[in-house]
């Protein structure tokens, strides 16, 4: 920066709401105050992945901000957890490295996900494509690591037996940390730096004294299960919407409910852990429906913007005929992605792009829909259920209040 201001170079800043502030870099902003009071990795990564670094960038201290929380945080969050857990139970990772077919289903799903995310990084390097490399690692963090793995592995690490299960989550999760360094670190080289060193000098896995003096991680003969990442990836969708539908219906998590029914887009029970599934949602049972016609209402509707650009004239007419439209029409839309109408004499093939299958719920149901599952959630709630969530609801006052006495 200083360079550029000595340099004399001329360049446009805009402020928050894009209003000119000056064309001379030195007097518009306080980059130094920025790195000061932010760190120099968070402004880099922002700037790294907010657009490509050849393309013009609308520059926020906002957006920098939401990068420090969301990714450098959450690292700083996983760190803290591990390190926690870790000193307690003396873990220096000397024992043995667990084989990856004796890990649980967990272990092995994150791992995978951790190689297809080297792999791929490593060609968005060799592509010179760091936002992508930077997208691709703060997606992982967030999304696998963060808000799936150690969320569901928590009680792995709680419990007191230091068996072969525990061992496994800590080899598990330090490999996560120190390859998200690795690979992180040309764009964010000291935090990435500390971390490492950290872990590191506990374990003394590398005789190294920093990680840029590392080697970048391996990409030969790396285990990965395409199809176990697929089946979490439906497991985390199937969640998404029952939770979704739990939030939209105000019921709490920690109040069960008797049932969640699945249909998926060309799949079976198979393609899914029903245990997650439950575990997640707190539902008793989860049940798998091929056919969904007879849970619930469907109705075709017309998609507006799409079929008025093709028939506008015809527009009133046809929404006359699809609106009489029974459950025939709509499983022959479904089993055919089109259907034939008749609107004033003429034929018109209506396809996927013209219409919708809207799902009407029924009572004591409520539904959600992507392109992956439909999923349908009891919401009627007996007596013994209502008794249940009662008792979590007494279980977590009680031990919130622990907390806050210490």
């Amino acid at each position: 920066c200083q360079a550029l201001i000595d340099a004399g170079v001329d360049v446009l800043v805009l402020d928050s709401v894009g209003q000119k502030m000056s064309k001379r870099l030195g007097n518009a902003v306080e980059p130094f105050e920025v790195i000061k009071t932010h760190g120099a990795d968070s402004l880099r990564w922002y700037m790294i992945t907010n657009s490509q670094p050849w393309d013009n960038l609308k520059f926020g201290i906002e957006g920098v901000v939401e990068v420090k929380q969301k990714f450098f945080s959450t690292i700083y969050n996983i760190y803290s957890f591990f390190v926690l857990y870790a000193n307690i139970d003396g873990f220096k990772y000397k024992e043995g490295a667990i084989a990856i077919d004796e890990r649980p289903v967990l272990d092995r799903w994150i791992l995978s996900e951790l190689n297809t995310l080297v792999l791929d990084v490593d060609s968005y390097y060799s592509m010179y494509e760091p936002t992508l490399v930077g997208r691709a690692i703060q997606s992982f963090v967030v999304d696998k690591l963060s808000n799936w793995y150690v969320r569901l592995c928590r009680r792995r690490f709680w419990k007191g037996l230091y068996d072969d299960n525990k061992i496994s989550a800590y080899q598990t999760l330090y490999d996560c940390l120190v390859t998200v360094a690795k690979l992180s670190s040309p764009i964010a080289p000291f935090f990435m730096d500390r971390l490492f060193c950290d872990l590191n000098k506990v374990t003394k896995k590398e005789l190294v004294e920093s990680i840029h003096l590392s080697d970048f991680p391996n990409t030969k003969d790396l285990f990965q299960d395409c199809s176990l990442e697929e089946k979490m990836r439906l497991t985390k969708n199937v969640c998404s919407l029952a939770l979704s539908l739990r939030k939209q219906e105000g019921l709490r998590v920690r109040q069960p409910l008797s049932s969640l029914t699945v249909c998926l887009s060309g799949g079976s029970s198979n393609d899914v852990f029903v245990d997650l599934i439950c575990s997640e949602i707190n539902v008793k049972n989860v049940f798998f429906e091929d056919n969904s016609n007879d849970l619930v209402s469907k109705k075709l509707v017309v998609n507006f913007p799409v079929l008025g650009k093709k028939h506008g004239k015809l527009m009133k007419d046809i929404v006359s005929v699809v609106g009489d439209f029974g459950d025939s029409e709509v499983s022959v839309f479904e089993k055919e992605g089109q259907i034939e109408v008749l609107v004033l004499n003429k034929k018109l093939i209506l396809n996927s792009d013209d219409l919708l299958v809207k799902v009407m719920d029924v009572p004591g149901v409520i539904t959600a829909k992507n392109d992956d599952a439909l999923v349908i959630l009891n919401t009627e709630i007996s007596e013994k259920l209502r008794e249940e969530g009662f008792a979590r609801e007494f279980v977590n006052r009680v031990q919130n209040i622990r907390r806050d006495l210490k």
